[in-house]
């Protein structure tokens, strides 16, 4: 293990690149002929009770936790050195950011990574909502609507120590707290949640009787896992500009691979984020070309054309302030067990329920 992590390191840009590539390639073949949606198990629950594809997204969250835990617990990946586990915690993004990127998903036919695989079946509409999406992702993070992003996060914050833990982490909690052995915390928080996880899924007859939405999960989970274990290995604290260990997101990578395709000759490889965008689309496109699926489509007329952008508009917002999406924080932020990333869950299912009312309004 320790010659493969030297090798991801001292070729840290290339194996990050090939990584998101191919974990990338394996998550838009996997969304594309399974038909996983998080922003249709929402729609499918909320208009006709199928809990089926809402029960496949919980499933890949269990299994991306066991998975994400064992690694951590095994020093591959160093979960702490990610984005969500920080020494405060931002809930107002979280809330807000996650209502905002719920309610935009449901007005742009899907969130981030369904786009891509829509994308990648030739559906013109979905591509462009991605580089509207990319835009206003960067345009959150550092440009025209990042004051407003920063004033509302520093305003906000919570610092941990006030609860007694030292970061956001559900298992660091619990350890300050004498709950559980700070050594194993992790692996058993971990195991309770996950545990409940599958319960609820399993639980349910109709959801036992899908081998299609039990794959899914399962195979969508296992991408998340591969993406840690990969970015974990090329992780090195003591190199000039360390990139912190992650795994598939899909808003900030919409608008890097933007800006790569603009700057190549400056930026040399993609990173693992806009790699797996990358790969994705590629992944899609040869499963809609295998399937025979593969069919140009575009907007129907101007108020869809509206509708779907200014969807598309309020994710790129809204996922920045949440720190992520459907997959960036629904299944790898939960994963790491941040406090965050669960309010950010249930911040967007709520949104998306609310999108959906709003759009029956519409109708």
């Amino acid at each position: 293990m320790e010659e493969l992590r030297q090798a991801f390191i001292e070729n840290a840009p290339l194996y990050l690149m090939i990584s998101g590539l191919v974990v990338g390639f394996a998550f838009g073949c996997i969304v594309y002929a399974t038909n996983f949606c998080t922003m249709g198990g929402i729609s499918d629950a909320f208009n006709f009770g199928d809990y089926r594809r809402f029960r496949s997204w919980i499933l890949a969250g269990a299994v991306a936790i066991l998975g994400t835990q064992a690694l951590a617990y095994t020093g591959i990946v160093s979960v702490e050195k990610s984005m969500y586990l920080g020494p405060s915690l931002n809930w107002s993004g979280h809330i807000l950011g996650g209502l905002i990127f719920g309610f935009g998903m449901v007005f742009s036919g899907g969130c981030p990574s369904r786009n891509l695989a829509r994308a990648g079946g030739g559906d013109l509409r979905a591509l462009l909502t991605l580089v509207v999406v990319g835009i206003f992702a960067y345009a959150t993070i550092g440009g025209v609507l990042g004051p407003l992003r920063a004033a509302i996060a520093d305003a906000t914050a919570l610092p941990m120590s006030g609860l007694g833990a030292p970061s956001t982490s559900l298992a660091d909690m619990a350890s300050a707290h004498q709950i559980v052995p700070g050594d194993i915390a992790g692996l058993a928080v971990g195991a309770i949640i996950a545990g409940l996880m599958m319960l609820y899924c399993f639980a349910s007859r109709e959801m036992r009787a899908s081998p299609v939405h039990i794959i899914a999960g399962i195979a969508v989970g296992l991408c998340v896992i591969a993406g840690w274990a990969a970015t974990g290995l090329a992780f090195d604290e003591f190199t000039e500009a360390p990139v912190p260990p992650i795994s598939l997101t899909y808003v900030r990578p919409a608008g890097d691979s933007l800006e790569w395709i603009q700057r190549y000759t400056a930026l040399g490889y993609p990173g693992f984020g806009a790699a797996s965008v990358f790969g994705a689309l590629f992944g899609a496109f040869l499963a809609a070309m295998s399937m025979g699926r593969f069919r140009v489509a575009s907007f129907s007329d101007a108020g869809d054309t509206v509708r779907t952008l200014s969807g598309a508009a309020l994710m790129g917002f809204g996922g920045v302030m949440a720190l992520g999406c459907t997959i960036g924080q629904g299944l790898t932020g939960i994963s790491t067990l941040a406090l965050g990333s669960y309010l950010t869950f249930v911040a967007i299912v709520l949104g998306g329920i609310l999108g959906l009312k709003a759009l029956e309004r519409l109708a």
